[in-house]
């Protein structure tokens, strides 16, 4: 990895000292932090207290679309005001367009948490690049997910997609040039500013691979359904009261 430029993990879910100390080992400049089900307040907060001179972290959104048996993943980065999960994705979307968010896809096509090709090309001009890899792909996700770019014309990123501390800069987009705050790496995301996409191999990368597909288990178990649906109001959902029923016209719960 470079020191020049300004390289990014654009996707993590956690964040602690380790997660920094091993994102400075790995020569990144900054992370993304997208944790599941916790509202942008809290995000911001978190990502501000890990923040220093060697490291940028910047908050982020990977929002919950649809419902939990036909759910789409869309991950937003620059947004101003709170959006919840468990909306429609054309609601989604239009509030993210109103807010001149960026919006990335992660994992195309993959499982049944993403978006697929067609809705790919439905929301072509609000969506701002879509990733090929990140360290939970197959091949074949791989070579799909650069196949939809192929066929959409969208820019492309990776991340570590990092839900283990151990995977922080298995994957990362490279900028030229430095990006100095928020508002710049949303706006380099949204002008499809040239970037290099980078991810780490050998055995030790195969292994960390492993690792977090193995993690997928819980992401997508029914335990976690019951926690986040079941338990009480999660902070995301559309009708927690820090959302004051803004989005009740377009919630599929």
């Amino acid at each position: 990895m470079t020191s020049e430029g300004f390289t990014v993990d654009l996707h993590v879910k956690v964040l602690d000292e380790q997660v920094v100390q091993r994102a400075k080992a790995r020569g990144l400049d900054a992370l993304v932090y997208a944790p599941h089900f916790t509202r942008l307040p809290d995000i911001r907060a978190r990502a501000r207290a890990f923040s220093d001179e060697e490291l940028t972290v910047y908050p982020g959104r990977e929002l919950f679309t649809g419902t939990w048996q036909r759910r789409r993943h869309v991950l937003a980065i620059g947004l101003d005001e709170q959006v919840p999960d468990f909306l429609t994705l054309d609601g989604t979307m239009a509030e993210l367009r109103r807010q001149d968010a960026a919006v990335l896809v992660p994992h195309p096509g993959f499982l049944s948490v993403s978006l697929g090709l067609e809705e790919l090309r439905t929301y072509r001009e609000t969506i701002d690049a879509i990733e090929v890899y990140n360290p939970k792909y197959l091949p074949h996700h791989t070579s799909r997910a650069k196949r939809f770019a192929g066929a959409t014309g969208l820019s492309t990123f990776a991340s570590s997609y990092a839900h283990l501390p151990g995977t922080i800069g298995e994957a990362w987009v490279a900028f030229d040039e430095p990006v100095a705050d928020e508002s710049a790496l949303t706006a380099a995301l949204r002008d499809g500013t040239p970037r290099q996409v980078n991810h780490r191999d050998g055995p030790l990368h195969t292994l960390r691979r492993g690792l977090e597909f193995a993690h997928l288990g819980y992401e997508n178990s029914w335990e976690k359904f019951d926690r986040v649906m079941l338990q009480g109001t999660a902070p995301t959902h559309p009708d927690h009261v820090a959302y004051s029923g803004k989005f009740d016209d377009v919630k599929v719960y």
